[in-house]
């Protein structure tokens, strides 16, 4: 396909699709070597379903970047599986590129329970009422996470749990089982269902990607119930559910209270090598003695351990947690309403 639409309507995934079209073979390849697999794969995905990319387009998105095209360049890049594919061996290997294209194929071509996604939440619920708690756990994996959490704030607390629990213990399903599941709730199906689009299915990311657009009602309740049945569990749902560049969804208010309860030496070690969304958003509601030190403790640190900078940011995220807990702060989940007064 052709990128025609506006920048802004551009998700995250596809501008950097857009950016490495544009970068050259030889940088997109060592780009693509320092991200995890998913990120390898969901990029490419963009970059497979792109053919070509207008001047503006390729302007607007390398300006976001803060990178700049050269005026004199004669042509766009073009995507397309054939670029993917010499992308990906250079980056990874012909055998570790097969296996990724295989898996983007697999996905592209569509999925089970693609007739779900554009169900009404109420249909759904109805559909799979009289199933296994096993087999709802296997659908609402396979669903949109804000779909999932409006269909599971609808089942009774009990049941709620059950699923939940098994959300997070799925890794991976065989083909043939999902396959069999899928054409039984499809034969149940109304002619109202159609199809619409897939996500990843099972394990703890799923889960914690449902309750991030949960209410909070139902949040507490699921994490507490499950904290009952797993500990560990819901203490690894709990570590994934908020991430320290997720500071920036605080305002500011949030983000003072934080910074009262985190010593100067902690948030220095924290803020290494964080975005600068995140380091302005902190920096920003700090008085400006604590920023002079702050700056002095940087300074003077040098460079530290990654382990001791995923250790100090574990104690934000637990000092925000627990604030939000006491109700003190109000995390903004992504896709929620502003609040007004």
């Amino acid at each position: 396909m052709s990128v025609t639409t506006g920048v802004g309507q551009l998700t995250a995934t596809q501008k950097a699709a857009v950016v490495l079209l544009q970068i050259g073979h030889e940088r997109a390849a060592k780009v693509l070597a320092e991200l995890s697999e998913q990120e390898v794969e969901e990029i490419t995905a963009e970059i497979v379903r792109i053919e070509n990319v207008p001047q503006g387009t390729a302007d607007a998105v390398m300006k976001e970047f803060h990178r700049q095209l050269s005026t004199g360049a004669p042509t766009i890049g073009h995507g397309g599986l054939s670029y993917a594919q010499r992308l990906l061996e250079a980056s990874f290997g012909p055998e570790k590129a097969a296996g990724v294209l295989n898996r983007l194929s697999t996905m592209m071509a569509g999925q089970p329970f693609d007739f779900l996604q554009q169900a009404d939440a109420r249909q759904v619920q109805s559909l799979i009422s009289g199933e296994h708690p096993q087999t709802m756990a296997l659908v609402l994996a396979h669903l949109r996470a804000d779909r999932a959490s409006a269909i599971m704030a609808g089942l009774e607390p009990e049941l709620r749990t059950d699923v939940a629990h098994r959300i997070a213990l799925m890794e991976r399903a065989s083909p043939e089982v999902v396959k069999i599941v899928a054409e039984n709730i499809e034969r149940k199906a109304t002619a109202v269902l159609t199809p619409g689009d897939m996500t990843a299915v099972g394990g703890v990311q799923p889960l914690v990607e449902i309750l991030n657009r949960s209410d909070p009602g139902t949040e507490k309740q699921i994490l507490d119930a499950l904290g009952e049945r797993d500990s560990d569990l819901a203490e690894q749902v709990r570590g994934m559910m908020f991430t320290f560049e997720d500071i920036i969804l605080l305002d500011d208010r949030a983000v003072q209270l934080v910074m009262r309860q985190v010593d100067i030496a902690t948030l220095a070690v924290a803020l290494k090598g964080a975005p600068t969304t995140v380091s302005d958003k902190t920096r920003r509601n700090l008085s400006e003695r604590a920023r002079d030190n702050l700056r002095e403790e940087m300074d003077l640190s040098g460079p530290v351990r990654l382990s001791e900078v995923q250790d100090a940011r574990g104690q934000i995220i637990t000092v925000i947690r627990s604030l939000e807990e006491s109700g003190q702060i109000v995390i903004r989940r992504d896709g929620e309403d502003d609040y007004v007064s």
